[in-house]
């Protein structure tokens, strides 16, 4: 029994090799005739209708999975055998054979037989044509030989409705409405016929160029798939189902088709080697290098030179060159015993010894490149990047040097590998030649470029660095035209190296020049990219666009009623945007419905209208915020517009600059501060005024910084009312601090509320008392308030004004500025002679002994002048 369950395994796996059929697409088994309609349906129906949906395949299918699953179960218990294995254990069995009793002791634990089940109907088992439908098709077919195609189809319609599961029918009804131009209807009279007889390889080829001729490539590798089931022994079929893989980019499955191409055809190397690069390309080098080698294995005494060659190329790939090697002097010792191996190989056997450090082996072996340079540019190439990459830079030159002369001298990324090698050597002279040889042939390399300037600046040209990377003067506008890349001038990377340039040579125009739009739109993109985007919302359009591919899917073929090709993500889409539309429509009808009960005549708001759509660009300087360097070339830049007057584009720098940069507290702790700079000094302080109040909010008890404040807020018109909230709540927050109190008080002043300035700067002057300008403040506001017309005791308040200017004017000790206040506010209340007096000491420069004896006479002119005025004075006018 064990030999024969051995022999049943290797008949099975000797036809599974046959069919070769490792399907990536899961098959489901096959029958002879997997559509069957129900009765009363008329198939011609479907096709008529224009559409075969799965709605409709699922209403027409006479034997869909639930009752092909019925199916199943009801074969399973006709086979078993009378009364369950419970019964049959509990049955007495002493009269029971042996073989008896293990029959019922295994039941329900039998081996699953190997022996391959044959599919389709068996022969006999479908009822044979009637004479009337033989010869119904028979005069069509000959009716359809004729041309007669008008006459054919009643024919073969009538066949169809008295036996509509005869495939050949529906083939010919396909082929006449091909010639008669209508290639949808033909189309799915194809698609009847290879379902209903889906072991008919042609039909399914027929489809397959259908579909393949028009683009359509899933339903075409669906249509050949189902061609290699029905025919698994046509390899050409094969190929063209790989062929497909590869031209959709699904490369594992393509190197899964050769493989098994390789597996009916084990000497077909070109298979085996197309595989094996599908293998790699898909990343799977392992598997690639293990397909290879077991064909070697199944070859050992007639290799295959070539596809020794690719398996030696993916090792070293993989830096396995000890296997390689190993590989290449097999396959010398085998077949190229009398004969030197092709010099590829040579040379690759070469590299590997190089690589495993046996120098001398490799060069003995690269001599003959020597004589034949200019036939294998591309093997001394090969040679001297392994030695490049091997650190050996004079050997890498020396191979290098031997491509001069030939084809590829002009080569420009030869010169750039050429000047690699030199840089490495310390030959900065040979390296910056090669680069400008290089950039001859390659003038967009920007590495090239760069590389040379940096050289450039090592040496100490900075003008030929500025050359090198300027734009140029005489630009060829036809070459820009056919040219879609974008010129190197306008590169992020050559601009910043430009403006770096520019930077440390003190350029300010210049640089500002070069790199301020770069930044600009640098920070407006990452700006726009760090905000919460909204979900966007479909607009109807949008939906009717995803609905449209349930119509592809329900398209005029009846391919849909078998397999799905649309991709499941797509399909779920659409049957979302399908109810979304349906869900509209019901809320719109409702709308209507109640407009025209309550009489009011009923206006749509929907908009098919799409919004602009948000086109996200790349940055022209990616890496702008991740180097600390970037950072400084920003505040550089700002003072550098600063310097040439042009405060705004400054000021919006550093807003843009804010916004990206508020995890790093320094850079923007410095970016603020100068924004509060450009900000005092420029005319239109409105990009500066966040700067500003955050300066002033950060360091409230300094008075620079609220002198800065206080100067750019009193620009705006109605400021005290933008920034009253701001105040109020620093004079709640900080008992202890004045400016805000000063502040108020000035605002109190200019609105010629005198006694609420008097107010804030007496509660100023709580906190500071030996502030001079404090007390001048509380000096001016107590003379202006009694000035006014409403005061009672208008002397006290002079009094008390005066006094806090003499405060003001000791705490000044005594200068110009004090002396001018004093003798304004004189002048002010009517008092002309002292006031001439303090204006006298104004214009003439003291010194400290004859000013302190002025003084003492001006005391006793101010006695009794006060004296006098204080008995005399009346309301003064404003003078």
């Amino acid at each position: 029994m064990m030999e024969d369950d051995d022999e049943e395994d290797e008949e099975d796996n000797e036809d599974d090799e046959q069919d070769g059929e490792v399907e990536e697409d899961d098959n489901e088994d096959e029958e002879e005739s997997t559509l069957t309609f129900k009765d009363g349906v008329n198939p011609l129906d479907l096709v008529e209708d224009g559409a075969f949906t799965d709605q409709l395949y699922q209403k027409f299918v006479g034997m869909d999975y639930e009752a092909l699953a019925e199916k199943k179960r009801k074969a399973l218990v006709d086979n078993r055998p009378g009364g369950s294995v419970k019964k049959v254990r509990q049955d007495d069995l002493s009269g029971a054979s042996m073989e008896e009793i293990l029959e019922a002791m295994n039941y329900g634990m039998q081996r699953r037989s190997r022996k391959r089940k044959k599919k389709g109907r068996r022969k006999g088992s479908r009822n044979k044509l009637t004479p009337e439908i033989t010869r119904l098709l028979g005069d069509a077919t000959y009716h359809y030989a004729l041309g007669n195609f008008e006459e054919a189809i009643p024919m073969l319609s009538e066949v169809i409705m008295k036996a509509p599961h005869l495939p050949d029918a529906y083939h010919t009804l396909g082929l006449v409405h091909h010639a008669l131009g209508n290639e949808k209807k033909a189309l799915n009279f194809y698609t009847i016929a290879a379902h209903l007889a889906p072991r008919d390889s042609s039909l399914w080829e027929l489809l397959f160029d259908w579909f393949n001729t028009r683009g359509q490539t899933p339903r075409a590798i669906y249509c050949i798939s189902r061609a290699i089931t029905a025919d698994p022994k046509n390899i050409n079929l094969k190929y063209c189902r790989a062929s497909l893989y590869v031209k959709v980019g699904d490369y594992r499955r393509a190197a899964a088709s050769y493989e098994h191409i390789v597996q009916n055809c084990p000497d077909d190397v070109e298979a085996l080697k197309t595989g094996a690069n599908m293998y790699k390309l898909c990343g799977q080098l392992e598997r690639s290098v293990h397909i290879l080698e077991e064909y070697l294995k199944s070859h050992p005494t007639e290799p295959e030179l070539s596809v020794i060659d690719l398996l030696a190329s993916l090792l070293m790939q993989n830096d396995a060159h000890s296997d390689a090697l190993q590989h290449i002097e097999r396959a010398q010792l085998v077949s190229c015993s009398k004969k030197e191996l092709p010099l590829e190989m040579k040379v690759k056997e070469g590299i590997c010894h190089a690589y495993l450090g046996n120098s001398e082996k490799a060069e003995m072996l690269f001599s003959a490149l020597e004589q034949k340079s200019a036939d294998h540019a591309e093997l001394i190439t090969e040679v001297a990047d392994s030695f490049m990459s091997l650190e050996q830079y004079n050997s890498a030159l020396k191979y290098y040097l031997m491509l001069k002369g030939t084809a590829d001298s002009n080569n420009g990324f030869l010169h750039i590998k050429m000047a690699r090698c030199y840089l490495s050597l310390n030959d900065r002279v040979q390296a910056i030649l090669c680069f400008y040889l290089a950039l001859k042939a390659l003038k967009n390399n920007i590495y090239a470029r760069l590389t040379l300037a940096s050289l450039l600046l090592e040496e100490a040209r900075e003008e030929d660095a500025i050359l090198l990377l300027s734009p140029l003067d005489n630009i060829d506008c036809s070459d820009l035209q056919t040219d879609k890349s974008e010129p190197w001038w306008c590169n992020g990377k050559v601009k910043l190296k430009l403006c770096h340039i520019y930077r440390a040579k003190g350029m300010h125009k210049e640089f500002v020049d070069t790199i301020y739009s770069l930044v600009r739109e640098a920070l407006c993109i990452e700006v726009l990219q760090q905000k919460v985007r909204v979900k966007k919302r479909l607009t109807k359009s949008a939906l009717l666009e995803r609905v449209k591919v349930l119509n592809n899917h329900q398209m005029d073929n009846l391919l849909c009623g078998s397999i799905s090709v649309t991709p499941a993500s797509d399909m779920s889409r659409a049957n979302r945007a399908k109810k979304l539309l349906e869900k509209k429509a019901k809320v719109k009808e409702e709308k209507r419905a109640k407009a025209m009960a309550a009489g009011a005549d009923w206006q749509t708001d929907d908009s098919d209208e799409d919004p602009p759509e948000e086109i996200h660009k790349a940055s022209p300087l990616p890496d702008l915020l991740k180097d600390k360097e970037n950072y400084d070339l920003i505040i550089d830049l700002c003072k550098s517009l600063a310097s040439l007057h042009k405060y705004c584009e400054a000021l919006e720098i550093i807003n843009l600059a804010l916004k990206v940069t508020r995890n790093i507290s320094s850079v923007a702790e410095e970016l603020r501060s100068l924004g509060a700079q450009i900000a005092y000094n420029t005319p239109d302080p409105e990009h500066g005024l966040d700067c500003v109040k955050y300066i002033a909010d950060q360091h409230p008890y300094s008075y620079a910084a609220w002198n800065c404040y206080y100067k750019v807020i009193t620009r705006f018109d109605d400021w005290y009312a933008r920034h009253f909230k701001f105040l109020r709540g620093k004079r709640d927050k900080l008992k202890d601090c004045a400016a805000p109190m000063i502040i108020s008080g000035h605002h109190l002043t200019r609105k010629s509320r005198h006694q609420d300035a008097a107010r804030e700067y007496l509660e100023a002057y709580k906190l500071l008392p030996e502030n001079a300008l404090i007390n001048l403040c509380v000096g001016t506001a107590l003379i202006n308030l009694a000035l006014g017309l409403r005061l009672q005791n208008k002397h006290q308040s002079v009094a008390q004004g005066l006094a806090f200017l003499y405060n003001n004017l000791r705490l000044c000790e005594n200068s110009q500025e004090a002396l001018y206040n004093l003798a304004r506010a004189f002048h002010h209340i009517g008092l002309v002679t002292l006031a001439t007096v303090y204006y006298q000491h104004v214009t003439v420069t003291f010194g400290e002994k004859q000013l302190s004896i002025c003084i003492l006479s001006t005391k006793r002119v101010e006695q009794r002048i006060l004296l006098e005025w204080s008995s005399e004075i009346t309301a003064p006018s404003e003078r």
